[in-house]
C-alpha cells in the first residue's frame, strides 16, 4: 500500500491533494498554520487543511517544521514512499528530504529551470511568455533545483490572466504527480538535470512591482496587469485615489503623453504609453468591487487629465 505525506497550503494545491488521496489515500498532511484574517480577527484554515479535514487525513501546522522533532520523528514513523510539495510555502531540511523511500516530489508552476522561486505564474505572463506549464521534479536542498521528472505545457493566449493560468494549472497537477509516482515506481520516468545555466527567477511580488509605469510601451503595460490580475492587481493613481488595473487592451496610436488619458467613453479609457496606448477596460477603486469601464462611468467622472506614480 502506497504511502504518501502532503504538503500544500493554498487553494492552488488542493486540485493535487483530492487526486492523489483519490488514487492512493494520504496519510499525513503538513500545511502553514492557521491565520487571522479581516476587522474580526476570525481564524482561517489554509485552504489545503479544509480540505484533508473534509477527508479525515490527519493534519500538522508547524510553524517551522525543521524545529520541530516532534513531527519529523512522526514523519519518519509513517515511513512514506513519497512526501510530495505543492505550494508549501517553507523551505525542506535534508533531514526531512531523506525521509522518503523513493523521494521528495515537488509540482513547480513553471517550465524549469525557468522562473524558479515564489511567483512563476505571474512572470510568465508579465514578462510576456507564449506558453507556461508545470514541471515535477525530486527536491533537494536548493531552491527549484532538483532534477526534473515530467513537464506539461499550457499555450498562453494574449488576454489570460494570472487566474485563469492558476486555475489551469491547479486542476492539472494531481494527473501529471499521479503520471510521475507511476513512472517513477516503474522506471518509465528517469530524473533529468537542469540546464541551470538557463535559469530564470520569479521573485515574490512587490508594492513596486504593482505600480504601472507608463513610460513602458503598451503591451509591457498590458502584461504587467495580466499578470497580477485579479490578485494583488497592478495599480495607479488618479484623482488622488489609488485604483487597481485589472483589464486592458493594447491599442495603436502615437499621440499622448506617458500616462495621459486621451478618451474617456464606455468603450473603456485610453492612455498613452511609452510606446502605444492600451484602453482599460476593467478596474477596481477603493472600497469598491470590480466593474467594467462602463458601470463605472454610470454614476463616477475621471478630471484629471493623467494617470499618477503617486497621489500627489
Amino acid at each position: 500500500m502506497m504511502k504518501i505525506i502532503f504538503m500544500g497550503t493554498p487553494d492552488f494545491s488542493v486540485p493535487s491533494l483530492k487526486t492523489l488521496d483519490e488514487r492512493y489515500g494520504v496519510s499525513l498532511v503538513v500545511t502553514q498554520p492557521d491565520k487571522e484574517k479581516g476587522r474580526g480577527k476570525k481564524v482561517t484554515f489554509p485552504p489545503v487543511k479544509e480540505e484533508a479535514v473534509k477527508r479525515n487525513i490527519p493534519v500538522r501546522q508547524p510553524v517551522k517544521l525543521r524545529n520541530d522533532r516532534a513531527l519529523i520523528e512522526e514523519m519518519k514513523s509513517i515511513a512514506p514512499d513519497f512526501i510530495i510539495v505543492v505550494a508549501y510555502g517553507q523551505i525542506l531540511s535534508e533531514e526531512i528530504l531523506a525521509i522518503p523511500k523513493y523521494g521528495c516530489i515537488n509540482l513547480h508552476a513553471s517550465l524549469l529551470p525557468k522562473l524558479r522561486g515564489a511567483a512563476p505564474l505571474n512572470f510568465a505572463l508579465i514578462e510576456g511568455h507564449k506558453e507556461s506549464g508545470a514541471t515535477t521534479m525530486l527536491m533537494n536542498k536548493g531552491l527549484d533545483t532538483g532534477d526534473m521528472l515530467l513537464v506539461r505545457k499550457v499555450d498562453l493566449s494574449e488576454k489570460m490572466n494570472v487566474e485563469e493560468l492558476h486555475d489551469r494549472i491547479s486542476e492539472m497537477g494531481g494527473d501529471l504527480l499521479v503520471e510521475t509516482v507511476e513512472g517513477l515506481l516503474s522506471g518509465f520516468v528517469k530524473p533529468q538535470p537542469q540546464k541551470h545555466e538557463e535559469s530564470t527567477y520569479a521573485p515574490l511580488i512587490t508594492k513596486d512591482l504593482q505600480l504601472i509605469q507608463w513610460d513602458k510601451p503598451s503591451v509591457a503595460v498590458h502584461n504587467l496587469v495580466r499578470g497580477l490580475s485579479p490578485v494583488p492587481g497592478a495599480f495607479s493613481y488618479v484623482d488622488g485615489q489609488k485604483v487597481k488595473i485589472l483589464e486592458t487592451e493594447v491599442m495603436e496610436g502615437a499621440e499622448g503623453a506617458p500616462g495621459e488619458i486621451l478618451k474617456v467613453s464606455k468603450e473603456g479609457i485610453i492612455v498613452a504609453t511609452g510606446e502605444g496606448q492600451i484602453r482599460i477596460v476593467r478596474l477596481q477603486y477603493p472600497g469598491k468591487k470590480p466593474m467594467n469601464v462602463r458601470d463605472f462611468l454610470n454614476g463616477n467622472t475621471i478630471s484629471e487629465k493623467y494617470f499618477k506614480r503617486s497621489e500627489d
